[in-house]
């Protein structure tokens, strides 16, 4: 076994951990999975492209043998938290799954909560000017609306997008101010998004809430059984530092 700690994902906190591991003078790995054309890069060794699925992780690992894996993908990236729980469980290798709270409704909120996106087009069907904020994969499943569709996202989708769609390319943070004025240039009356979390792309729902506009909140899939999940990057390195580097490993602070 090594030293070297696997981390999966370019979330933010996936981004924080590998910098305060390699302060630590830990081996860090971070990877991504390619599917953002300019990726916000982590401090430290990148490794960008899949694994080829849960059989090709188990071979990396089985050839690498890092001391642990860290889940800290996006709480959306299913298919590669199915993965890495898969394959971390075939190699014996440990796994954390880093996965920061959902949203909480606040007073004023005007939350309908929906199991998927093919969900929440029906819900928004009525509505005169939707503004979706799901990111690229799977706009598909709103390519029927028929009113107005403000779509955000950080690449341009790959599947078709509704017929009155206007396409907004932007990486967030996002401030309240700027989403209120896009919200009134477009005349939205709805609000699509994911349960992401975290304060980066927070501020629609703040706005939604100022405005009175509700929002369709599509809920998170569930994450695999058994695997261990903690909430913040300070649980994250706690949970490392109770499995310490291998003999001969580099120490920590």
């Amino acid at each position: 076994m090594s030293d070297q700690v696997l981390v999966l994902g370019g979330t933010g906190e996936a981004r924080r951990l590998a910098a305060t591991l390699l302060a630590d003078g830990v081996d860090v790995l971070s990877s991504l999975a390619g599917r953002v054309a300019d990726p916000v890069l982590p401090e430290g060794p990148v490794r960008v492209g899949g694994f080829g699925g849960a059989d090709g992780l188990a071979a990396w690992l089985a050839e690498h043998s890092p001391r642990a894996v860290v889940d800290a993908t996006h709480p959306f990236a299913a298919r590669i938290t199915a993965n890495a729980a898969a394959a971390a469980a075939a190699h014996g290798t440990p796994l954390l799954r880093l996965q920061r709270p959902g949203w909480t409704a606040q007073p004023g909120d005007a939350w309908r909560h929906v199991d998927s996106l093919a969900a929440a087009a029906e819900a928004v069907a009525g509505y005169r000017s939707v503004f979706l904020t799901t990111g690229r994969q799977g706009v598909g499943a709103f390519a029927g609306l028929p009113g107005r569709v403000l779509v955000r996202s950080v690449d341009p989708p790959d599947e078709p997008l509704p017929a009155g769609a206007t396409l907004l390319l932007d990486r967030g943070p996002f401030s309240v101010a700027d989403e209120l004025a896009l919200m009134g240039e477009h005349a939205v009356d709805v609000v699509v998004t994911k349960d992401s979390g975290g304060h980066l792309t927070e501020a629609k729902l703040t706005a939604a809430r100022e405005l009175g506009i509700p929002v369709v909140l599509v809920s998170r899939p569930p994450l695999p059984a058994g695997v261990e999940t903690v909430a913040t990057v300070e649980e994250a390195l706690d949970w490392l530092r109770l499995r310490p580097p291998a003999a001969g490993g580099r120490p920590r602070r």
